[in-house]
């Protein structure tokens, strides 16, 4: 038993919570962790800057990147003409904020301080936020895959495959995405037809696994995708697509950043929608300047665009193109980013019910004279842990809301005919925002 005891006491006190154990590894003398784990030795570990996805000791850097396996694929991307380092990202001496220095800047406020920026984000969102109509439709077009008639291969979960079909449904209720039923109908009406489903390439932002565009092919037809996604996943619907003969695939591995679409041969000349489901913070502006972008170089043409938003937290000022929007409602640039750390808080709740919206959100909890100076001295973290989830996640909806109206805003002014929808009721998805237009 005692040696029992005494093998516990010689290991690594590091935890590693994928295994739910500690280390398994000898602690170095004097100290309780081992060499991998030793706090001490951390700051000797950096980055790799061809692929920050992994770190090197510092002292071996030089070497590594001479040798990284990351290498060769970045100097493969690096050559190909629609590559363009950071095109997309507006002002590239911009620092990115993390979350914890946006959860810095909030705890740095006084009390007055901190329900002062809750009222006025209150009273913008309700100057500029309209009413944000619940549009969720299921086309007939995509019956078969929630009847289960889908690909059984591949690993599709419900409530994505609600989330795609209601994205299509969106797309084609505004007039971007039409059925063969439909297509077949209009050109026996109308002489000049729009452009058909068979003339229209896809190109899915943020692809990951490529199931909405899986969607796309199976219940529309289109014959013509491209498939955007700077990471390698397993599981891709890649497979299947290729079987189709009548579909041309090209999946494009590189961050949306640095994507010039005018530089993709294949798809000069030919109009496309672009898509993207739960394009994280960042990501979604990245491609709305992408899209313009291009769009004002004309030589593709866009025709519609329809992205569900997510991950407001991470959103950057850097990349925010609708800059003038905040200004014109009195955000500045730090304010933006407390925004987008309370925007979290719509996350975090229950959203067992589908209208986690309020009357009234958030209100300073009513303190006495006597207990009023050991609320303060517990800072901003006792004040947001005294705020009820779901009023916490009312707001946090609100930043949501109004983020995504400055980038529909930003479609409007570059000459899209726009929307911005609620396509899923919070009880399927709370990162529920589809922001749909049409060139």
């Amino acid at each position: 038993m005692s040696g029992e005891l005494e093998a516990t006491k010689i290991k690594c006190h590091f935890w590693l919570p994928n295994k739910r154990r500690h280390c398994a590894n000898a602690p170095l003398p004097s100290s309780l962790y081992c060499g991998n784990h030793n706090p001490s030795s951390a700051p000797s570990r950096v980055p790799c800057p061809i692929d920050p996805s992994h770190t090197v000791l510092q002292d071996s850097l030089e070497l590594h990147i001479k040798r990284c396996p990351f290498k060769k694929q970045a100097d493969a991307l690096e050559a190909q003409p629609y590559y363009i380092k950071s095109i997309n990202s507006g002002n590239s001496d911009e620092p990115l904020v993390s979350s914890a220095e946006k959860r810095g800047l909030i705890r740095k406020l006084n009390t007055s301080e901190f329900w002062g920026l809750i009222h006025k984000i209150k009273s913008v969102h309700s100057s500029v936020v309209q009413d944000l109509r619940d549009s969720y439709l299921v086309p007939e077009s995509c019956e078969k895959w929630l009847k289960g008639q889908s690909d059984k291969s591949l690993p599709y979960q419900e409530k994505h495959v609600v989330q795609q079909a209601s994205i299509l449904g969106n797309m084609e209720s505004f007039g971007i995405l039409q059925n063969k039923t439909n297509e077949a109908a209009a050109k026996t009406v109308d002489s000049k037809p729009e452009v058909g489903i068979d003339d229209l390439a896809v190109v899915e932002f943020g692809a990951g696994r490529g199931y909405l565009t899986q969607m796309l092919a199976d219940c529309y037809g289109v014959r013509k995708v491209f498939l955007v996604e700077r990471r390698s996943y397993k599981l891709k619907a890649d497979r299947s697509l290729r079987q189709n003969e009548t579909l041309a695939l090209e999946r494009l591995r590189i961050d949306i950043e640095d994507l010039n679409l005018c530089g993709v041969d294949s798809l000069k000349g030919i109009p496309y929608l672009a898509t993207g489901k739960h394009l994280c913070g960042p990501a979604t502006d990245l491609t709305i300047n992408c899209c313009i972008r291009d769009r004002k170089e004309g030589e593709i043409k866009i025709k519609g665009i329809a992205i569900a938003t997510c991950c407001h937290h991470l959103c950057q000022w850097k990349h925010y193109k609708n800059k003038r929007f905040l200004s014109d409602i009195g955000i500045n640039k730090e304010e933006f980013h407390a925004m987008t750390w309370f925007s979290s808080w719509a996350v975090d709740g229950d959203h067992s019910s589908d209208n986690p919206s309020m009357q009234d959100g958030i209100k300073p909890p009513e303190i006495s004279k006597k207990n009023e100076v050991d609320f303060d001295q517990g800072g901003i973290e006792n004040i947001i842990r005294n705020i009820p989830a779901t009023e916490r996640a009312a707001f946090g909806f609100m930043c949501k809301e109004i983020v995504d109206t400055g980038r529909l805003h930003w479609l409007k002014e570059n000459g899209f005919d726009a929307q911005l929808v609620s396509y899923v009721p919070p009880s399927i998805s709370p990162e529920n925002h589809l922001l749909v237009a049409k060139a």
